[in-house]
């Protein structure tokens, strides 16, 4: 299963059911590379009812599909491969990384400082949105509405039966970072930090064409395997701090491990989608056997 997320603004999020505005993006989940390029083609282009959208030309993201990354600059950003990734996510890495060596990419060790701290502000800035976002649904205006005596009750009994567990702990996340005394302190800083991680992608493309890295610390957990919200908040370390950069990146299996897929992704520029179908592309003509259903055993 290959999953494209597009670069901040460039597929419309018009008549999306908003979380988190600044960071919500529609992208596809297909079964291969090529069925990605040729959904982004039908859905990118700019839309004057999302005030987010990026003016600019048709692009065909077909002719990215060459298996060929001769004279790319393939970066390995060090702070992706630290405490929690697997062993056997790491091995299969190292396994691609040698690959694209042998196939003519440039492979360059990179730095992004402030990546470590991704998970920090994205359950900052992401519960805050979301607080403001699904105010909407008090079951008056439109959605669920659940009965009480009186207006309160029905708000309570609505927001209180509509919405899940890990929904309504985002929403009292969110309203605690943005009330009087923690604005400053919680979700400023995090703005600041974002603001640093964004540049410090920008700087690490002045040396190279797109990113690698683990789309996961492993394999897939089962359903309700974590009972701890926190633990379960850092299986999102590879994935958040490329999301509140707003950059392109393209998730696609590197392996197998114990039956279950392992996960790589690249990550380009803004408006750099081009650069990582054509890395992805290449990577999944070379591997056809990633791109089928998993073994019963390790591969």
């Amino acid at each position: 299963m290959v999953g494209l997320k597009p670069t901040y603004g460039l597929v419309s999020r018009y008549g999306l059911i908003a979380f988190a505005s600044s960071l919500d993006q529609i992208g596809p989940i297909t079964k291969d590379v090529t069925d990605a390029a040729i959904v982004l083609n039908s859905i990118a282009g700019h839309d004057e009812r999302d005030s987010t959208s990026i003016p600019q030309e048709k692009v065909d993201y077909r002719d990215a599909l060459v298996d060929d990354v001769k004279g790319m600059k393939i970066g390995i950003p060090k702070e992706f491969f630290g405490e929690g990734i697997k062993a056997e996510t790491r091995a299969a890495i190292d396994k691609a990384i040698e690959f694209y060596k042998k196939a003519g990419a440039e492979i360059i060790s990179v730095s992004i400082p402030h990546v470590k701290s991704g998970v920090s502000i994205y359950y900052i800035i992401a519960p805050a949105e979301a607080s403001s976002n699904l105010a909407r649904y008090d079951g008056v205006s439109y959605g669920f509405r659940a009965d009480g005596d009186n207006i309160v009750d029905m708000y309570i009994n609505t927001r209180n039966q509509g919405f899940g567990m890990e929904v309504k702990r985002r929403i009292m996340l969110g309203n605690y970072v943005l009330s009087a005394g923690y604005y400053d302190a919680y979700y400023k800083k995090a703005l600041k930090v974002r603001r640093l991680l964004k540049e410090a992608f920008d700087k690490a493309y002045e040396q190279c064409d797109v990113l690698l890295a683990p789309s996961a610390s492993g394999t897939a957990f089962k359903f309700g395997a974590f009972t701890d919200p926190l633990a379960l908040y850092m299986e999102d370390i590879c994935t958040v701090p490329v999301n509140l950069a707003g950059l392109p990146s393209i998730s696609i299996p590197v392996g197998f491990h114990d039956g279950l897929p392992l996960g790589m992704q690249i990550i380009g520029p803004t408006l750099g989608e081009k650069k990582i179908l054509r890395a992805a592309y290449a990577f999944e003509q070379n591997h056809p056997e990633f791109t089928k259903t998993a073994p019963k055993g390790e591969m």
